[in-house]
C-alpha cells in the first residue's frame, strides 16, 4: 500500500486514481503526517464489503464451520456423484 500527503494527491488526482485503478493497490492520504483517508478501487471495496457481511452473518457462518469440518472429516462427494444423485431427485 502507498501512503502519500494529501497535497500530492491534489496535485495529481487523475494519476493516482488510474494507478489505483490499474493496480488494485490502496492508497493512504495523510494529513499533517497522519493517515486522513484510504484511495480504493470500487472493485476492492465491493469485495470487502461483501466479506465483512458474510463474516457478519452469524448463521451463515455457522454453515462455513460446518462445511470445514464435513471437509475435514472427508464427508464430501465428488461433482459426478452430485449430478447423478440431483438428476434422480429432479426427474
Amino acid at each position: 500500500m502507498t501512503t502519500t500527503s494529501l497535497a500530492k494527491v491534489k496535485a495529481g488526482l487523475s494519476a493516482f486514481v488510474d494507478s489505483v485503478h490499474d493496480t488494485h493497490e490502496r492508497v493512504t492520504i495523510t494529513r499533517n503526517g497522519e493517515p486522513a483517508a484510504v484511495l480504493i478501487a470500487p472493485d476492492d471495496l465491493a469485495s470487502l464489503e461483501e466479506t465483512i457481511a458474510i463474516l457478519s452473518d452469524r448463521g451463515l457462518m455457522d454453515d462455513v464451520r460446518t462445511a470445514q469440518r464435513e471437509i475435514a472429516d472427508g464427508d464430501v462427494i465428488d461433482g459426478d456423484a452430485f449430478l447423478a444423485d440431483w438428476r434422480a431427485t429432479h426427474q
